[in-house]
């Protein structure tokens, strides 16, 4: 492996850095307490060429990113995740980039991918994943959401929850069953459109962190869904679901290898500035060796996502490798925003400082997209426990 950027990279990278901070920088701590959705930045993402970062050049418009692999697809949303400190949107936009769109890239029909990938791309659509369900979380495949066959179609009864983007998604990629009987292979997934009678979006629900992005349920009422939206054929939907998660778990995290630099660069900075006892707090080897537990963190992070990244790159398998980075990376960012917040003092722990918005966004990290308890069984079976 050579993880040695190329120029053209390297380039991609800081125009995803300038963006950010010209146009993403302002008014999080507001947008944060209010729980509002920037719409209008989602959609100057969209135009940037974000959301065509896990689109074919053929299935969205020209951007000023051009076109990419996975690996550059990582260190550009790295390049996000710094110069951004809105991690609600980067998670958001994230979300639909590897759990809707990939998914229509790799199984969809030309007839699908024409429709939604172009209008997603553009920020014309936005689209929302939806697996979790009151009594299907960690035990992802018990699903009680069903769907009929009928004519020309099928019917959906059922309740989506905890889903982001599901107050203001366009479209909803479902996983449902068509026989609980079957198990896992009854799982079957389906394009949703939000005009179709019978879907019916819940409001936004408040929670710890990660607010300007909003989340919410979906409720399917003898909702028809005509067979063309089916994704890949009946009972796919867990290899469907496979298949992106192992992308999904270390292109989500990517944005906060890059927080997790701001904030390492943003302690360092303070523990210069700050004096107490006549010196900089830096100088104190508590401080010091807080800080030096972050620059490791971050850079075994940064590794961990890369060989990921890597691996998807040259077609291989990756699930141990995703898990191991799925977790390490979300325990990292949480242990990480809590050493920024003591280097800062008290003032970390003020709102208004924006350092503790952090802690409250990366614990989610530790939840979604299956939570860290799971990658830790993954693991373990994976090494034959």
């Amino acid at each position: 492996m050579d993880f040695a950027w190329t120029d053209e990279q390297l380039a991609i990278k800081d125009a995803v850095v300038r963006f950010a901070k010209s146009e993403l920088s302002d008014g999080v701590l507001g947008r944060d307490r209010g729980g509002e959705f920037p719409a209008e930045l989602w959609r100057k993402c969209a135009k940037f060429g974000i959301l065509g970062l896990s689109v074919p050049a053929a299935y969205r418009d020209e951007s000023s990113l051009g076109e990419t692999d996975i690996l550059t697809a990582m260190l550009a949303m790295e390049g996000l995740g710094y110069a951004c400190p809105d991690n609600g949107l980067n998670f958001g936009l994230n979300v639909q980039a590897w759990t809707v769109q990939l998914p229509i890239v790799n199984h969809g029909s030309e007839a699908q991918k024409r429709k939604y990938l172009p209008a997603m791309s553009r920020g014309d659509l936005i689209g929302a994943h939806a697996l979790t369900e009151a009594d299907s979380g960690s035990d992802v495949y018990a699903l009680k959401t069903q769907a009929r066959k009928c004519d020309g179609g099928y019917v959906l009864n059922g309740t989506k929850r905890l889903i982001t983007l599901a107050p203001v998604a366009d479209v909803a990629l479902v996983f449902v069953t068509i026989d609980p009987a079957l198990g896992k292979w009854g799982v079957t997934a389906f394009l949703v459109d939000r005009s179709s009678p019978g879907y019916t979006a819940g409001e936004t629900v408040e929670k710890m962190g990660l607010r300007t992005i909003p989340m919410g349920e979906i409720t399917f009422t003898d909702c028809f869904v005509p067979e063309e939206n089916r994704l890949g054929p009946e009972g796919a939907g867990v290899s469907i679901s496979n298949h992106s998660l192992e992308f999904e778990r270390c292109s989500i995290l990517a944005g906060q290898v890059g927080a997790m630099q701001r904030q390492l660069e943003t302690a360092v900075a303070y523990a210069k500035a700050r004096k107490q006892f006549g010196q900089p707090i830096g100088k104190f080897q508590s401080v010091s060796n807080r800080i030096a537990e972050m620059k490791l963190r971050l850079e075994a992070s940064r590794l961990l996502l890369y060989h990921t990244a890597w691996l998807k790159q040259q077609g291989k398998p990756a699930m141990m490798e995703a898990a191991l980075c799925k977790l390490y990376l979300a325990e990292a960012f949480v242990e990480s925003s809590m050493d920024a917040i003591r280097t800062h003092g008290g003032n970390g722990y003020l709102t208004g400082s924006e350092v503790e918005r952090d802690l409250r966004d990366a614990v989610g990290g530790t939840l979604y997209a299956g939570t860290s308890d799971i990658q830790r069984n993954i693991v373990a079976k994976l090494l034959g426990l």
